[in-house]
């Protein structure tokens, strides 16, 4: 009996120390926050991720150093919950950051392509202007030939050139038209259809002398005029007629000589209307077709 007792109390203070080493280990880290907290107080900083000031070590280690063999899961609960805490904090902050970087990338990718698109909308739009500013200019030249075609042909509107003539003969004292003197007047008649600006001259000379001389070339003249009229349908303002008598003739501009009998001379003249009216495309007014009211 003596002798169990005298082993069983070395085992028993044995067992018994780690146990009060536990409990003074423990009230000297309860402690130890406190103490370490007031003493870092003046050194406390918030420049971290966190906001928060970072973890301090204990100030005391215990009886059993860095290394408590005895240590139970309690004391490791409360020695890893800051920690624990901490790491958790830094990963939603983590995530929070990735979120906004994430955020910020999208509306960066989002206004870069609206931005590349309204230069693309203004490179067509520019493309367009220049093309209408071409069409302009050309459609701007081809008004100012016009205009300089249309100044031409006023200009020269009275300048009437001869375009065709025609020679019909008569026999002393006859003013009725032939066969022959019908065909040449037809010939020049049909070439004037659905043409403007133009007129015909008809002159009519006479043997003889006098007044006689210039009655009997009126007649004549009349006749070629009023064929034109009935039987071609031509406006009688477009014939001007004169009765020359016995007026000289120049022959080939070299000489002159008088004729025995009676012929009429009827020339075609144009003027630059109808060029007028092929340049500008606008079909040209005639005072032979009726006006619509208005």
């Amino acid at each position: 009996m003596n002798n169990r007792l005298l082993f069983a109390l070395p085992l028993a203070a044995v067992l018994a120390f780690p146990a009060l080493a536990q409990t003074t280990t423990s009230t000297t880290d309860q402690s130890a926050p406190a103490a370490s907290s007031t003493a870092a107080t003046p050194a406390t900083s918030t420049d971290n991720a966190t906001g928060k000031a970072p973890l301090a070590p204990p100030s005391r280690e215990g009886f059993w150093g860095h290394l408590n063999p005895f240590a139970r899961k309690s004391y490791v609960r409360r020695q890893t919950e800051p920690i624990r805490d901490r790491v958790n904090e830094l990963d939603e902050l983590t995530s929070g950051n990735t979120k906004a970087i994430k955020d910020t990338d999208a509306r960066a990718q989002a206004g870069i392509k609206l931005a590349s698109d309204k230069a693309d909308a203004a490179d067509q739009h520019a493309l367009d202007a220049s093309n209408k500013a071409t069409m302009a200019q050309q459609t701007a030249q081809q008004a100012t030939t016009r205009v300089q075609t249309v100044e031409t042909v006023v200009t020269n509107i009275d300048q009437y050139k001869a375009q065709n003539q025609a020679e019909i003969l008569f026999r002393p004292g006859q003013t009725v038209l032939s066969k022959n003197a019908k065909d040449a007047i037809d010939t020049m008649a049909t070439s004037v259809k659905g043409q403007h600006g133009y007129i015909i001259e008809v002159q009519g000379f006479s043997a003889g002398k006098g007044q006689a001389a210039i009655t009997t070339s009126q007649k004549m003249a009349e006749s070629v005029v009023r064929y034109l009229v009935l039987e071609h349908e031509i406006p009688v303002y477009r014939i001007y007629l004169v009765g020359m008598g016995n007026a000289p003739t120049a022959d080939e501009g070299t000489k002159t000589k008088r004729m025995s009998g009676g012929r009429v001379e009827i020339s075609l003249l144009k003027n630059d209307l109808e060029q007028l009216s092929a340049n500008t495309g606008a079909p040209v007014a005639s005072a032979d077709q009726p006006q619509q009211p208005k």
